[in-house]
């Protein structure tokens, strides 16, 4: 907190202005009682003098004063002393005492005789002096008073520490720091409010995780098969709507159709158990095979049909995969009465960029219904004749040509704007294309895969970001606007890449305000552990964080508030016909829900269409990006 113990000392300071202030009266009190006092006992000499004068002018016909007189008058500190009868002396006394301070006393003694009498003393406070016991005593009486101010500020101070815990806890719960604030329990004071307190932030914070858990359940429910718990028909529909536009694939890859003949009649003979245990496995042993295939993904079509999505491969090494899935398949324990040779059958079919998807579907089809009339155990390649080259590129191909495009620095700095409610821009997402000709450049979907597979990403990241910094953002007219830039797995599970990120931003720290560093939704709950440390230094530094294909995953969405991210972006597949699919609007609203009381901004990626933009909006999406505002266009064409 940055006004710590600010009631205590509001409380501590009221307290010792009021005790000083009681302190000041009594010492007031004391001092008018003592002045007071004096005078009193002062005029009660002078009027027995006066009787003593009466008393003697009416026993005495002479005055005789010089007697009796003057002792008395030096027993009263008499400075000087003057009697007169009809206004004539009869009696003068002059003291040897010089003092400033005096008093005078002018009084009528006989009204008849015209007898007054003028008397000249020291004043009263001043004929006491204080003494070394009374220094003393009261030398001892101030300290007795500070040591009780002492001791009484550090009893209310510690009395009132529990106070001030609990304000610090309602500081963070204000500033919506709530698992800072759980953690710190302390000892607050009333103790029975701090553990009310306790008891409502864990109460909030199971709520989260289970409006999470209800997150996930919407996606499963809407996404998933229930018994294998990958992707469902649904989910294969999305995916493969985000690999395609109204023009056709937007990249290369393959379709495989695998499936288990007469899968019915087995589960007849041997139960749902049996069969389900089974096809875990086979989901299981496909999944091996599949994670060195980057953005791929599995799905069931039916009961015993498997669809496999594999996008940036070439013809050559889908033949190979579809080889090691059978072989896969093949060793896995099949059920009591399962022939082998002719029970898994795999066809697969080819794609390339603008290949129609339903067309794509069915030539998958075709291929498994061939490799089925093999009469065993087989996989199938629909053939479309030429398959264009330059995506059949092998990996040592396309090792050499990355390694020549970071080594002449033949990338180029591609954006396209991320706008929010009202169409003004929020970000430029950075892309990073590779220049082959003047016209002609190589997209980042179509190397990135390559570019994973041969180790090359750090370097490529570091270069699209050295550009934007060093060759961008240092002209004044780039700074007009906030960028977001992509970063792969490899380089944020890279210390010399995020040693190097560090030693970047510190060296241009003016213009980290004007970065996002996003990555993927599947990096961040796969290795979240690990980016976790790498998302709080670039927060410290001043960027914000963002997570992009949002949707893709059946997770929670818990991972987002522990990361901290300021954006999220919906994958293109949940945002495609949203108008049309009751069931993506469910899992919008029920993520928007999710993000309640957080300052995250919710994006849409891919809309293409002003009905889908519109539907978005009415959920409550905060931004959007896609062809429908803006085309990815060079940052040269963006600014100039």
């Amino acid at each position: 907190m940055k006004l710590t113990r600010v009631l205590t000392k509001k409380l501590a300071s009221f307290w010792f202005f009021s005790l000083a202030s009681v302190a000041i009266v009594f010492v007031l009190a004391a001092f008018i009682s003592f002045f007071h006092l004096a005078n009193r006992i002062q005029e009660q000499q002078v009027a027995e003098l006066k009787t003593m004068l009466i008393d003697h002018h009416k026993q005495y016909e002479s005055w005789d004063l010089e007697t009796w007189l003057p002792p008395v008058l030096m027993s009263y500190k008499t400075i000087s002393f003057e009697l007169k009868e009809n206004h004539q002396q009869h009696f003068v006394y002059q003291g040897n005492l010089t003092t400033s301070f005096t008093r005078e006393y002018d009084l009528l003694i006989d009204e008849d005789a015209q007898l007054t009498m003028y008397l000249k003393l020291e004043a009263p406070y001043k004929l006491h002096r204080i003494d070394g016991f009374e220094v003393a005593f009261m030398l001892l009486a101030l300290s007795l008073i500070g040591l009780f101010v002492r001791f009484g500020f550090k009893w209310l101070s510690k009395q009132l520490f529990g106070v001030e815990e609990l304000i610090e806890r309602g500081q963070l719960i204000l500033e919506g720091n709530h698992n800072q604030a759980i953690e710190q329990v302390g000892n607050g004071q009333p103790k029975i409010l701090n553990e009310a307190i306790t008891q409502l932030l864990e109460e909030l914070q199971d709520a989260h995780k289970e409006r999470s858990r209800f997150d996930k359940f919407i996606r499963s429910n809407t996404f998933l098969d229930a018994e294998t718990g990958i992707g469902n028909r649904l989910f294969l529909k999305n995916r493969l709507a985000a690999l395609s536009n109204d023009y056709g694939m937007l990249s290369h890859g393959v379709v495989y159709f695998l499936e288990m003949e007469e899968l019915d009649i087995v589960q007849q003979e041997i139960g749902d158990v049996a069969v389900m245990e089974f096809l875990l496995t086979c989901v299981n042993g496909i999944d091996t095979v599949l994670q060195s295939q980057a953005n791929s993904f599995l799905a069931r079509r039916s009961f015993n049909q498997l669809a496999i999505v594999v996008p940036q491969i070439s013809l050559m090494e889908s033949d190979s995969l579809a080889g090691k899935i059978l072989n896969i398949c093949l060793r896995l324990p099949l059920p009591e009465g399962v022939k082998a040779d002719n029970f898994f059958h795999i066809g697969g079919a080819y794609f390339s960029v603008a290949d129609d998807s339903n067309q794509l579907l069915e030539e998958a089809e075709m291929a498994l219904r061939a490799a089925q009339y093999q009469g065993n155990s087989t996989w199938f390649m629909y053939d479309k004749g030429i398959v264009d080259q330059e995506f059949a590129k092998g990996s040592v191909r396309w090792r050499s040509l990355l390694e020549v495009a970071i080594e002449k620095h033949k990338f180029e700095v591609f954006v396209q704007p991320v706008v929010d409610y009202e169409e003004s821009p929020l970000h430029l997402e950075v892309f990073g294309r590779i220049r082959e000709s003047k016209e002609s450049y190589i997209r980042a979907p179509q190397y990135v895969p390559m570019a994973v597979k041969c180790g090359l990403m750090p370097q490529i990241d570091r270069l699209v970001i050295n550009m934007l910094l060093t060759q961008f953002l240092k002209q004044a007219k780039y700074r007009d606007n906030h960028y977001c830039i992509n970063l792969s797995l490899d380089s944020i599970l890279s210390d010399s890449f995020v040693h190097w990120l560090k030693n970047q931003l510190l060296e241009h720290r003016n213009l980290v305000k004007l970065l996002t560093f996003e990555i993927t939704e599947s990096i961040a709950i796969r290795h979240q552990a690990q980016i976790k440390p790498v998302f709080n230094l670039l927060a410290k530094m001043g960027a914000s964080l963002s997570v992009d294909s949002v949707g893709q995953q059946v997770v929670g969405s818990q991972y987002l508030k522990e990361l901290g991210v300021h954006y999220i972006k919906l994958h293109p597949s949940i945002v495609r016909q949203i108008h049309l699919r009751p069931e993506n609007q469910l899992f919008v609203r029920s993520l928007i829900g999710s993000l309640y009381r957080t300052d995250v901004q919710l994006c849409a990626q891919g809309v293409e269409t002003f009905e889908e933009w519109q539907t978005l909006k009415i959920l409550g999406v905060s931004g959007g990006q896609g062809t429908l505002f803006s085309d990815i266009v060079s940052l040269y064409t963006r600014v100039a």
